[in-house]
């Protein structure tokens, strides 16, 4: 008598679609997850005016030998300084083994006729004074915060006071000779 089964298929066929459709629905699975995910991290990014403030372009041109200007920068002040020779001079002449942040002026600038440092005292986060002429620069003729006596010497730098850090120096580039972008 005639065996009428069907005829025995390969076990390792089943086994091989089996794997298929389990790579298959969980590349998938993993492809939606993601879908799914992606704008809840995307909603993380900064918002398109919180971008427009990263940077901040500034006209130095005005600013003479000697004066100084402020700028704000992602809510901060910017001290721009047009430095004279003899602070350019103050400035290097200082031994830098002897400062609490120690940090050579060439360090701080790109150009040394121009200073421009972020103006929040790193002590507490007061604003120095010292841009305008009749403000008190302290011994060093930099910047004074009269909050706590912090004294800033003409390259920024932490000479007497509290303050633990020098005044920071934010990223910028010269886009020319009469032009800044900060940040």
């Amino acid at each position: 008598m005639a065996d009428s089964s069907p005829p025995a298929s390969d076990p390792s066929d089943g086994a091989t679609r089996r794997d298929f459709l389990i790579y298959a629905a969980s590349g998938l699975g993993a492809v939606g997850a993601a879908a799914a995910v992606w704008p809840f991290i995307h909603s993380m990014n900064p918002a398109a005016d919180t971008l427009a403030l990263a940077s901040t372009e500034v006209d130095i041109s005005p600013v003479q030998e000697g004066q100084a200007i402020t700028v704000t920068w992602r809510g901060k002040p910017v001290f721009i300084r047009h430095r004279t020779a003899a602070e350019i001079d103050a400035a290097n002449k200082v031994d830098v083994k002897e400062l609490r942040d120690p940090q050579t002026d060439a360090q701080r600038v790109k150009k040394p006729e121009w200073l421009i440092m972020v103006g929040v005292c790193t002590h507490l986060g007061c604003i120095p004074l010292g841009q305008k002429p009749a403000d008190p620069k302290g011994e060093f003729g930099g910047w004074f915060c009269p909050c706590h006596g912090s004294q800033y010497d003409t390259s920024g730098r932490i000479r007497k006071g509290p303050a633990p850090l020098n005044l920071l120096v934010p990223q910028y580039t010269f886009l020319s000779d009469t032009s800044v972008r900060i940040g």
